[in-house]
């Protein structure tokens, strides 16, 4: 009997475990079980909208995994070592094959008084106890220019239009776009109040204002998106980790410290032709699916394919009314095409942020249908 563990219940550690139920359907020599904190699953890329107080579908992971034949635990791992994973610090679960796609959060250990007085869209929790602070606030002020950052502040400002949501970071807004499609996002923020603030060094958080170099931006509530960092449980289990502490891995995705060990999504750092992968939905699933492949052919006698990813676009929400979506070559830089206004959004809302219909089908098809291959072999989303 192969007993293959996955930790992380995200897009990446879904789509593995949903992945390996589908291809070993009719083995009865193989164990699969999921470990993730809580029953709900966290839709990441849909926490912009709860923030800005939308009430979103409560979907719960056991009933996804009905029909097939992953145990699912609730519980948070707390320890990790060569052949079993300790839940909660009270019992284990013994492995053969494991994925560890334990995924990342807010780093708000990087500026003083983030992790004391910012928000974070770490959990759908903490996404619902900002929103519930909005109505009694004049003045929003999000930290960090990035996707992330423009999303949260131009949903809040569509939302609430009385706030005063400033939005600032280092970079300009949209900085890896194209021109057409950078400068139709700078515009929609503008249209809806946000006050952007970009070149401009966040130092420290207080609980009532955010602290920059040489002035203060006076807020009632902070929210914190710039930069993320992932769980110390890896680094504790003697896996090599890189400087952010992400699982290394070989071209198939395997720990170079223990070939059994598998990481996938934010907790890698996956290293391409272009560089260092990061993380989002769009990279994270391919590696999951890459991961739930690749221990079927082992369980085959098969060895595993190296993996290959390129990106495909820059898919951004500036409300519920607009978007922008940036096409970009597989190591990130922007095409000359682009999609904007409403056709942006029907396209965000099709291809980047429904997964669970995608998981869905991916239990009937486990190699096809999510996932499409460009020239080379290269997975794209």
């Amino acid at each position: 009997m192969t007993r293959i563990v996955v930790l992380g219940g995200g897009y990446a550690g879904m789509t593995a475990a949903i992945t390996l139920a589908a291809r070993t359907k009719r083995r009865d020599d193989v164990t699969i079980t999921l470990v993730n904190a809580t029953a709900r699953f966290t839709e990441r890329l849909r926490l912009h909208q709860t923030a800005a107080g939308e009430q979103l579908a409560d979907l719960r992971i056991p009933e996804l995994l009905e029909g097939t034949r992953i145990e699912f635990v609730q519980g948070w791992v707390t320890g990790i070592d060569a052949h079993t994973v300790r839940v909660d610090d009270e019992h284990t679960i013994g492995y053969d094959k494991l994925v560890y796609a334990l995924g990342s959060v807010a780093d708000t250990a990087t500026v003083p008084g983030a992790d004391d007085h910012a928000y974070t869209l770490n959990t759908a929790q903490d996404a619902e106890l900002l929103a519930g602070r909005l109505t009694n606030a004049n003045t929003v002020a999000v930290c960090g220019s990035g996707l992330t950052g423009v999303e949260v502040a131009a949903e809040i400002a569509e939302r609430h239009p009385d706030l005063h949501v400033v939005l600032l970071g280092r970079q300009e807004p949209g900085a890896q776009m194209g021109p057409k499609a950078k400068a139709y996002l700078q515009e929609s923020l503008a249209r809806l109040g946000v006050e952007v603030r970009s070149g401009v060094e966040i130092v420290k958080i207080r609980p009532d204002a955010v602290e920059l170099t040489g002035e203060t931006v006076e807020a009632d509530l902070v929210l914190w998106t710039s930069g993320v960092r992932v769980s110390p449980l890896a680094a504790k289990a003697g896996l090599e980790v890189d400087g952010h502490g992400r699982i290394v891995t070989d071209p198939q995705l395997r720990s170079i410290s223990n070939p059994n060990v598998y990481a996938v999504g934010d907790s890698a750092a996956v290293q391409q032709a272009y560089g260092l992968m990061h993380g989002t939905c769009q990279s994270g699933m391919p590696t999951g699916v890459h991961a739930g492949t690749s221990i079927v052919r082992e369980l085959n006698g098969k060895q595993p394919k190296r993996f290959r990813f390129g990106y495909l676009h820059i898919p951004v929400s500036l409300g519920r009314a607009d978007a922008v979506i940036q096409f970009v070559r597989p190591d990130e830089t922007p095409k000359r095409l682009s999609l904007t206004g409403r056709r942006a959004v029907w396209y965000k809302e099709t291809v980047s942020s429904a997964p669970w219909p995608s998981f869905q089908r991916l239990k009937k098809m486990p190699a096809a249908g999510l996932f499409a291959w460009r020239r080379g072999g290269r997975y794209t989303r």
